[in-house]
């Protein structure tokens, strides 16, 4: 991969980890505190709707940490030299896929044996 192309995924993947980071501490306002819930003003629907809207955010949470870890590490193998092929085969990931997910650390066909292999677990 030509340098230029490096340092111009080197911004994609800065620029979207810095809005997964931002989007994170969003997230994180109110998500690790319990639910409070006041019995006296909400019935038990309120109360479950409340438990529902907590899990989700904690869901949503998860999802974010997941993609600041997978955009790290694109930034690590951008550092390293490796970018651009696949962690699993060493083949070049094909620029259509990096173009589209600049974080993608598998090319096409080994993330289609990846998914292949969860689906059958």
């Amino acid at each position: 991969m030509k340098p230029s192309e490096l340092e111009r995924f080197r911004a994609r993947v800065d620029a979207a980890l810095d809005v997964a980071l931002r989007a994170l501490a969003d997230s994180s306002a109110g998500d690790s505190r319990p639910v409070a819930v006041d019995p006296c003003c909400v019935g038990p629907q309120g109360r479950v709707d409340a438990v529902q809207q907590h899990a989700v955010d904690a869901g949503w949470r998860e999802t974010l940490l997941r993609e600041k870890r997978r955009l790290e590490a694109a930034r690590t193998r951008l550092d390293e030299g490796t970018f651009g092929a696949c962690c699993r085969c060493d083949e070049p990931i094909a620029p259509e896929r990096l173009e589209a997910d600049p974080g993608a650390p598998f090319c096409a066909a080994c993330q289609a044996e990846i998914e292949a292999g969860r689906a059958a677990d």
